[in-house]
């Protein structure tokens, strides 16, 4: 994990608890700072939510079948 990255690991949750704890999370982000999520499924609500609040995403499945989502600020 790099300076500068938080990580939140939301599998063991169940939903609507992910998507709220990634947007508190982005609440508290500071300038040059990115998310890594780790979590069970592809957040299908979550990537339009943070199109429009401008950040951008990868996402990408892990070989165990989870997913792994990079958020960082378009404005940094």
């Amino acid at each position: 994990m790099i300076s500068g990255e938080v990580f939140l690991d939301v599998r063991e949750l169940e939903p609507p608890e992910p998507l709220e704890r990634v947007l508190e999370a982005l609440c508290n982000l500071g300038p040059g700072q990115r998310i890594r999520m780790a979590i069970q499924r592809d957040p299908l609500l979550l990537y339009p939510i943070l199109t429009r609040d401008g950040y951008a995403y990868e996402t990408r499945c892990t070989e165990t079948g989870d997913y792994e989502i990079l958020i960082w600020s378009l404005k940094d």
